[in-house]
């Protein structure tokens, strides 16, 4: 058992105990930034004279042969080793003897585990902003190439009023735009550094911690040691981003599945995004967004766990905190991968246009511009909506839309309709008129497009 620890103990720990503590299982997604760490930290260390250059020259040498031998496979992270920053140490001492035993001279493990957390999670926030961009991009050419696709909208689940799929898809750029945002501003807060902390309350060497912030690419040092190796909240406040681009996405997947039933036909699932039945053979399935779907309350149940562990823990470190760890890779990995196999599926999926506008025409949603085209005629608002109410009612007896009514046939409703009322309720006419900023009208979106074009190459850049 390889351990940092031990002096103080006049016997080993037991395996049962030294197994239940042990992270290395975990934790050695962290290797990366261990030794990125480590590297900063020997680098200020000889800058200051705590070591010597040639200390420091021999560590950092180690330090990167044992990074290229993990990657390379001809050193592998075992269960040996109690945690990752073990595993690297001792490493470190059998390739270069007692300068390796310097390393760790002025850091305690618990602002390295700090340090090395922060590095991963930053990290991953931008890798996660940079699957968010791709699928904004895919969204902004779906909007791009349908600005006259039109569709029903939907209040209720019930056909409500007309609009466009690039209308549509505009409310999930919104959506994934303020994702964008919320992993912004969580990076700008969780971007210092905790190194040089100490277990808790700094040290007595002269660290230069703006020094190693600033070798790490921080904005700065931490300002207090105690809250620096006590501090979860970046990984907490990324777990709820995650949440909610998960909420996001399960609402999108939502409304596909709904989207790719018989009844509805409004879609068309690529075959690479969808798998068959192994006894009815007609069925194709919309698996990605039902696991996107169900993998969400994965991703809430990572932010349930950590909130629930970190409620009742005293300052300064305790181990509980050790249970971060696991359920902030599960959620990274579970949202990277759903981003990019539901943008997968986005790019491919066909959507049924001819199918979308009947819908949209049978469901009465141009019932509204119809109550105001008899208000236009001088007919009270109340007095409208009841018309057009009855006029549901013949519409629906008949098995038509309002648009396939005769004008007899209206005008045994109101004899207020006059023929000029098919342009008015038009499917078209419902949707270009709606000009307000926001809207589906063709002219709104345009611009909207033009912010969102900006938005984009500002980020891209």
């Amino acid at each position: 058992m390889a351990q940092l620890w031990g002096g103080r103990f006049t016997k080993a720990t037991e395996q049962q105990v030294y197994d239940f503590n042990a992270s290395i299982l975990f934790d050695q997604k962290l290797f990366d930034q261990d030794i990125e760490g480590s590297i900063a930290h020997v680098t200020m260390l000889a800058k200051q004279g705590i070591i010597t250059s040639d200390e420091m020259d021999d560590i950092i040498k180690g330090l990167n042969s044992i990074s290229n031998d993990v990657k390379d496979g001809k050193l592998i992270i075992t269960n040996e080793y109690e945690d990752v920053h073990s595993f690297v140490e001792a490493n470190l001492i059998d390739r270069i003897g007692d300068a390796g035993k310097k390393m760790h001279t002025g850091r305690s493990r618990n602002d390295q585990v700090a340090l090395d957390m922060r590095l991963y999670v930053r990290k991953e926030v931008q890798e996660v902003s940079d699957d968010l961009r791709t699928i904004l991009e895919t969204l902004y050419k779906l909007m791009s190439e349908n600005l006259e696709t039109f569709m029903p909208g939907f209040t209720h689940l019930q056909k409500a009023q007309p609009t466009t799929l690039a209308h549509h898809m505009g409310a999930y750029f919104e959506m994934f735009k303020r994702d964008y945002l919320r992993l912004k501003d969580i990076y700008e807060r969780m971007n210092y550094c905790p190194l040089g902390a100490g277990a808790f309350a700094g040290t007595t060497y002269p660290l230069d911690r703006d020094m190693t912030a600033e070798l790490l690419g921080f904005y700065g040092p931490t300002l207090n040691s105690m809250d620096s190796v006590a501090d979860r909240d970046y990984c907490l406040e990324f777990l709820s981003a995650l949440s909610i681009i998960m909420m996001h996405l399960s609402r999108f997947s939502e409304e596909i599945i709904i989207w790719n039933s018989n009844e509805y036909r409004f879609v068309e699932i690529d075959d690479g995004f969808s798998t068959g039945s192994s006894i009815m053979p007609q069925k194709k399935n919309p698996d990605i967004a039902e696991l996107v779907r169900g993998k969400t309350g994965r991703v809430y149940g990572a932010l349930m766990s950590l909130l629930t562990t970190m409620k009742g823990i005293p300052l300064a470190y305790n181990k509980d905190m050790q249970e971060d760890k696991e359920v902030t890779f599960d959620a990274i990995k579970t949202v990277k991968d759903c981003l990019e196999l539901f943008n997968g599926m986005l790019e491919t999926i066909r959507f049924n246009s001819a199918i979308m506008e009947k819908s949209a025409a049978k469901g009465f949603t141009n019932a509204t511009d119809a109550a105001d085209y008899l208000v236009m005629k001088g007919v009270p608002f109340r007095d409208a909506h009841g018309i057009i109410g009855r006029l549901v009612l013949f519409c629906i007896e008949k098995d038509k839309s309002i648009d396939e009514l005769t004008i007899d046939e209206l005008r045994s409703i109101s004899k207020d309709f006059d023929e000029d009322v098919y342009e008015a309720i038009s499917i078209k006419t419902c949707v270009d008129k709606r000009l307000t900023v926001g809207a589906p009208g063709p002219d709104a979106m345009k611009k909207v497009l033009d912010t969102y074009r900006t938005f984009l190459d500002e980020i891209n850049n």
